[in-house]
This record gives C-alpha cells, sequence and structure tokens, in this order.
C-alpha cells in the first residue's frame, strides 16, 4: 500500500460496499482519504479502483486521491489535526470496537468520528456521552445504497454543531444535489462528474439521535411504499391477469406520472427482467420471502412506544413477517378457501389500472403523512426542533424513498412550518378527497378477489379513521370503565375531567373523580 508525505484529509475505516463508495465520491470531491480495513484485500481494493477510475477518466486529478494504511494507528498518522474519521462498519458492537481502539491508538479530543451505519438512534445518544472528552462522536445516517453512496446520497447528521461546521462542506460536496424549481435530482452518473449546483440533499438535522431517528422513520416509509408497489403488482397480476412485463410496462407509464420516484422506476424494471436461467420473468422466479435489517420494526415500535398512529408502516412489517411462513403459507392454502374469480373484460381491467394508480398515490400520501406526525411527535418528546421542510428537501434525490412526490410535501411545509399534520395542508386533503372513490374501488376490487392488501387497506383506515369526528373508542372507554374502573370523560364536560359509573351497583350512579 503506498505511503504519501503529505497528510491526507479524511480517514475512511470500514471499506465494504458503502465504506468504499462513501471514499471514492469524498475522493471525487477534491478530498485525499487515507482508508483502512481490517481485511487488507479491501484496502488494496478502493486503492487499486481509485488509481484505474484516475486513468479512465479525464475529469480526476491525475495525483493520488486514496492512500491505504496499514493500522490505525498508521492511518491516524497520515491525517491532518483535527481528524476527521468516517467510520463504515455494521452497527452494534463493531462501532464501540473500532471506537476503542481509535482510543488506544491515541485519537485527540478535538478529532471527529462520524458513525455512517444504520444505528439505532438510542445506542447514538448513548455513544456521544460515553466517548465525551476522548473525541466526537458525530453521526450521520446514508440513504441510496451503492449507488448513492458512490455518486450522491442523501445525508442526515445529528450531534456536536461544532463538529458540524467542521464537516458540512465535506457533506455538501458528497450528497445528492437537486434542482430547487423542479425537485428533481441532477444525475451524476460517473467518478469525477462532480456536481457544483443545485440543492444539496443534506442538511443539519439536530441534536444528537435525531438524524438516526429521521433516518429510522426514512426507511420505515421505505418498508410501506415498498409493499405498497407490490400490492399493486399483486392485484394487477392476480386479479386482471396481466403478465409481469405488462405489469412493468405499467408502472413505467405511472412512473412518469405523479407517482414517479425511484422504488416505481427499480420495480417497472426488474418486472421486465427476464431470467437468465430459464428466460422466464426472473421475478416469477425469485422465492417470495422477504428479508428485513430491523428498521422498518425499529420505525413500528416507536410508533407504538410514542402513541403516534403509523399503521401502514407496522403492516409493512407484518407483510414481510408473513412471507417468511412460506411452509405454513403453503399447508393453509390447500384449506383455506377464497372468493370465485370471475375475468374481465378488456375495459374492467382498464377501470382497475385507473383506479389503482390513484389508489396507489393516496395511500402513499398516508403512509408519509404518518411518518412525518412520527417525527413530529418523536421530536416533542426528545426536546428536537426538526425541520420537516428540510428534511422533505433531502429525501428529494439520493436516498430510496426519492419521489417527485417529495416537492409537494416540502412547498406544504415551507408555506407552514408549524403544520401539525400533512393531510391539513390544503393541496393533500383535496386530492385525498378528490381520489378517495378510486382508493375504494381498487381497495374493494382486492379484497372481493381475495388479494392481500395490508398497506392499502390500512392507509385507506388511516384516512378514515382521521376523517371522522366520532369514532368507537367512546364505547371502547366504557368498556375499560366497566371491568377496570379506568374511568371516561364526557362530550359535554370540559376535557380533562374525569367519571366513573358504578357498574355493579344497582343504581349505577356516575362518580366525578
Amino acid at each position: 500500500m503506498p505511503k504519501t508525505k503529505c497528510l491526507m484529509d479524511i480517514g475512511v475505516i470500514g471499506l465494504g460496499v458503502m465504506g468504499k463508495n462513501l471514499a471514492l465520491n469524498i475522493a471525487d470531491n477534491g478530498y485525499r482519504i487515507a482508508a483502512f480495513d481490517i481485511d487488507d484485500d479491501k484496502t488494496n481494493s478502493v486503492v487499486d479502483q481509485s488509481l484505474q477510475e484516475q486513468v479512465a477518466f479525464s475529469t480526476l486529478d491525475s495525483k493520488q486521491r486514496v492512500f491505504g494504511s496499514q493500522s490505525i494507528e498508521d492511518m491516524l498518522n497520515q491525517l491532518s489535526s483535527p481528524k476527521i474519521i468516517v467510520l463504515s462498519v455494521p452497527a452494534g458492537k463493531p462501532v464501540d470496537g473500532v471506537c476503542q481502539a481509535l482510543i488506544h491508538a491515541g485519537i485527540g479530543e478535538n478529532d471527529i468520528v462520524i458513525d455512517t451505519g444504520n444505528s439505532l438512534w438510542t445506542d447514538t445518544v448513548e455513544r456521544e456521552a460515553r466517548y465525551h472528552g476522548q473525541f466526537i462522536f458525530f453521526s450521520s445516517a446514508v440513504s441510496g445504497g451503492e449507488v448513492g453512496a458512490r455518486f450522491g446520497p442523501s445525508l442526515m447528521p445529528s450531534g456536536s454543531i461544532k463538529a458540524w461546521e467542521r464537516i458540512s462542506p465535506v457533506w455538501e460536496a458528497i450528497a445528492a444535489k437537486v434542482d430547487p424549481n423542479t425537485g428533481l435530482p441532477i444525475e451524476r452518473t460517473k467518478p469525477g462528474d462532480r456536481v457544483d449546483h443545485g440543492e444539496p440533499c443534506t442538511t443539519y438535522i439536530g441534536d444528537t439521535g435525531s438524524g438516526h431517528y429521521v433516518k429510522m422513520v426514512h426507511n420505515g416509509i421505505e418498508y410501506a411504499d415498498m409493499q405498497l408497489i407490490c400490492e399493486a403488482y399483486h392485484i394487477l397480476n392476480d386479479g386482471c391477469g396481466f403478465s409481469a412485463k405488462e405489469i412493468g410496462q405499467t408502472f413505467e407509464r405511472w412512473n412518469n406520472g405523479r407517482l414517479n420516484s425511484y422504488l416505481m422506476e427499480i420495480s417497472a424494471d426488474i418486472l421486465q427482467q427476464d431470467d437468465p436461467e430459464t428466460g422466464k420473468p426472473l421475478v416469477e422466479m425469485i422465492l417470495d420471502k422477504a428479508g428485513q435489517k430491523g428498521t422498518g420494526l425499529w420505525t413500528a415500535v416507536s410508533s407504538l412506544q410514542i402513541g403516534a398512529p403509523a399503521p401502514t408502516i407496522a403492516e409493512a412489517v407484518s407483510a414481510r413477517a408473513v412471507s417468511n411462513q412460506k411452509a405454513l403459507r403453503q399447508q393453509l392454502s390447500q384449506k383455506l378457501c377464497g372468493p370465485v374469480v370471475n375475468e374481465l373484460s378488456d375495459s374492467e381491467k382498464e377501470n382497475v389500472v385507473s383506479s389503482l394508480e390513484n389508489a396507489l398515490y393516496c395511500a402513499k400520501i398516508c403512509c408519509y403523512a404518518q411518518g412525518f406526525q412520527l417525527m413530529d411527535m418523536a421530536a416533542s418528546e426528545h426536546g428536537w426542533k426538526l425541520n420537516f421542510a428540510e428534511i422533505a428537501k433531502i429525501w428529494r434525490a439520493g436516498c430510496i424513498i426519492r419521489a417527485t412526490f417529495l416537492q409537494s410535501i416540502t412547498q406544504a411545509y415551507q408555506q407552514d412550518p408549524e403544520l401539525p399534520h400533512l393531510l391539513l395542508s390544503q393541496n393533500f386533503a383535496q386530492e385525498l378527497s378528490d381520489l378517495q372513490k378510486d382508493w375504494r374501488s381498487a381497495s374493494v376490487f382486492a379484497i372481493s378477489n381475495g388479494i392481500p392488501i395490508p398497506c392499502i387497506s390500512s392507509a385507506l383506515s388511516y384516512y378514515d379513521n382521521f376523517r371522522s369526528q366520532i369514532l368507537p373508542a367512546n364505547l371502547l372507554q366504557g368498556q375499560r370503565d366497566f371491568f377496570g374502573a379506568h374511568t371516561y370523560q364526557r362530550q359535554d364536560k370540559p376535557e380533562g375531567e374525569k367519571f366513573h359509573l358504578e357498574w355493579s351497583s344497582m343504581d349505577r350512579k356516575q362518580i366525578k373523580l
């Protein structure tokens, strides 16, 4: 691994897929990198790739940009002070293992260590306190996968504001960029093709832990958005009899409208891909068991703990769990009967496609509304000051849930920064009101044909819940008071006054508590 006499700008520890691509992205933007991984082959790989790219792309500086380090001590010696070190290691114990190694190697109290992994936000809070005085522990969630890391991710940093002031020029340089007028990504697809204009998809989120919390909610929305698209595929496949390629073409058409998003784009591509082995549609050869890494579950759990309703996100997590019950599903498919499905005419199929497009859009609005309300309630509970217009802006490019639709969310929060709920935005409220008929029609079609739509239907119930002035929780509270004397409040009395009915007594007197 070549050495250099010049000091490096930034260290990167952990050179797996994400770490390697972040290192190369940072190098593309004019910073010199000291790279280290416990696997020497990974260190050599990123150095070699950087050198090869410099030969292949004339836009890159001819001077060596990435230098390998033989150890953490070696890496620290290569860096200018105060040092900036990017960690790209698995969440959990590996993060603390590297932090301890950095302390042992002599890291300074003014040096910054940036955790870019999918850490649980509470772990981040604990780490900042634990390493205080030894170095500055800072976190920055990264979204966008391998391609995003290489050519422009969405970055969600939080923690020390002084650290952010030092890091921000780097983060704004490497982040994805958006045209501020259209909200569309400014694409970057090759090494050295830097984007120096547009709005960067990063902003200071807030105090310690808030960045990883926002990324957690991003992933929860991602779970739901993916499941919504999958349910639309299921309806068109089983309900209308469309082939995978036909559904892919339908999704491609939808992607040219208000459903434009990265997830819709790749879904259209996946559905039109043939299997290299059999020639059949690849999607039909992929086993229907979905994996998960936990962030969607964390979001659902947090929503329950805080009391922020996020049923569509929870149903998306549950749908993945059901998919993994493959053997049981195969057994039950032989025992449980479904409805008789009638073949549709071409005009009936067209009606389903049309109503389903609007249903998917409506459900998507409610899904994002759930995520933003969860962040709002979490901010109140933890004392964070979150700027939702800025959060929506940095999700417009670089991340997995990037979508044209986020420009409308940005505008809604710019018009009213104190907006209590996304559905109170006049534009979204009007759209849902106008399109609800198709939403209901598509849902009825799926249910009548025995097609499970946990996310589309839960989003519709969410909408109906919030448009209802009176819910049956009055009966529920009566039940609680009956068996547990949990009390109730009255519609005709000031809020906060509590009453109990003596259900077991002969005259059932009401008592004010």
